[in-house]
């Protein structure tokens, strides 16, 4: 159960069935209220005419979930795509520290070349 910013009753949250489920309207507009009208990333106010998104607070390959009180508003644009560039570089990251430790990841075909021993005398 969560607060309705809409109203002063308690509501139960929205849980997406799968990560591709779309938000309904009704929990877009509780949300745009929860954040009281702002986006998360600059804290700017969004006005009327603004173009506007709900996004994931932590991303869904970082291991968010999709649901309610992980979403937040943003603006579209340059605030968006800067968070979303940022979540992807994290989550290629973690792709190859994964693949690492499971030994999926192709060993490099480089050859290591050493020095050599140092000459300890004159011969």
């Amino acid at each position: 159960m969560i607060d309705n910013p809409l109203g002063g009753r308690q509501v139960e949250e929205w849980i997406g069935k799968t990560a591709d489920s779309a938000v309904p309207d009704r929990v877009k507009d509780r949300v745009f209220m929860r954040f009281q009208g702002r986006c998360h990333r600059t804290g700017l106010k969004i006005q009327a005419g603004d173009k506007w998104e709900l996004e994931h607070l932590k991303a869904l390959g970082l291991g968010g979930e999709n649901r309610e009180r992980n979403l937040a508003p943003i603006l579209a644009g340059d605030p968006h795509k800067e968070k979303t560039a940022e979540e992807v570089g994290m989550m290629r990251k973690a792709d190859r520290m994964r693949r690492k430790h499971n030994g999926t990841w192709p060993k490099s075909k480089a050859k290591l070349q050493g020095r050599g021993f140092a000459k300890t005398r004159d011969i």
